[in-house]
């Protein structure tokens, strides 16, 4: 089978590889059909690492994927060939205090799919537990089917902090995982979503979603002034920083209100990011990290299948052999790109 695997900063090879082993008791095999480009698969890419956890040659990324059931393992009743399915890339044990709790995400023997600990889906064939396969719809076609884990992460955003209605907010960043917080916020009733971004293109898709959305171009604009003008010096009620950027981080700082709520979602490629910790003091600003989905696909799909997620954030598709190209074009912000899928050869 061909796969994709990581060689270098910024260097992707497409190899042939055997076909996996299996599938064992209660795991399931299936030929992937689309996996998505995720900001994290960039910094893997940019940075060969992120944060203090270095990249390893030969490492393949991807943990957006979608394909079909090809075989089911001994044990396995829940799926059968055929199955269009979404794959959770987290790997979690299912019985600690946080798997328990509701927190798989927090899970200390979780193993994740799409970096340095196991093999992600750039890939023609994975075998992976049948539980981390999850249905969805025959009518929700493989492409569209990609956004169910970006929309994933953003539902459990909104777990961890939801919007209200009323609330205004601001959205730092306007790539795939910033336009569907913005979306999300709407949907939420917010009543003013400001959606900042130096990518004009990015702004371009923001406004074809939904007109009311106010975009900052931040090659032209400060967030900091338009923000406060805009709310007459009081600042936003939620920040969701997209980025992951020094300068976005500050900047939500200052533009949330008094008590307001910093919510971390963009990873940064530093690994400490400074910022003014007296002026979050002294507003006594709630600051909220994010780690990954928190298995929150069945309410994804839910949210696609009602047709509440603009698969528009979709602008490119390229086929495996060309991920290379579609790296390079998504890390360039090339071609007016938004969201770019790797789609499988169709048999």
């Amino acid at each position: 089978m061909r796969t994709v695997e990581l060689v270098g900063p910024r260097s992707l090879e497409v190899c042939e590889r055997a076909m996996p082993d299996g599938p064992g008791p209660d795991e399931v095999m299936v030929r992937l059909r689309a996996v998505g480009i995720c900001g994290s698969d960039l910094h893997w890419y940019e940075d060969f690492g992120i944060g203090a956890t270095p990249a390893s040659r030969g490492m393949i990324l991807g943990h957006e994927p979608v394909g079909e059931v090809v075989a089911v393992g001994r044990g396995v009743t829940s799926h059968r060939e055929g199955d269009k399915v979404a794959i959770e890339p987290s790997i979690t044990c299912g019985h600690c205090e946080f798997c328990r709790s509701g927190r798989p995400n927090n899970c200390p023997s979780c193993v994740f799919m799409g970096g340095p600990q196991a093999p992600g889906f750039f890939r023609e064939y994975a075998v992976v537990p049948a539980r981390n396969a999850e249905h969805f719809p025959e009518e929700i076609d493989f492409l569209t089917a990609t956004l169910i884990e970006p929309t994933a992460v953003i539902v459990h955003v909104f777990e961890l902090h939801p919007v209200r209605v009323g609330d205004t907010v601001a959205v730092l960043g306007s790539g795939p995982i910033g336009l569907l917080c913005a979306n999300m916020a709407r949907m939420a009733g917010a009543a003013r979503v400001f959606l900042a971004d130096k990518v004009a293109h990015r702004l371009r898709i923001a406004r074809q979603i939904d007109e009311h959305f106010v975009t900052i171009n931040t090659q032209a604009m400060k967030i900091t002034e338009t923000v406060l003008d805009a709310t007459n010096g009081r600042g936003v009620d939620v920040v969701f920083d997209a980025a992951g950027a020094p300068e976005t981080l500050q900047a939500g700082i200052e533009i949330a209100r008094p008590s307001g709520t910093v919510v971390l979602i963009g990873i940064s490629s530093q690994r400490m990011a400074p910022f003014d910790v007296h002026a979050a003091m002294n507003k006594e600003l709630r600051i909220q990290t994010v780690k990954r989905s928190n298995h929150k696909g069945l309410e994804a799909v839910g949210l696609i299948q009602a047709g509440r997620i603009p698969d528009l954030i979709i602008t490119h598709r390229l086929p495996l052999e060309s991920t290379p190209e579609g790296f390079d074009i998504a890390s360039n912000h090339r071609d007016g790109v938004g969201k770019l899928v790797i789609e499988f050869n169709q048999v």
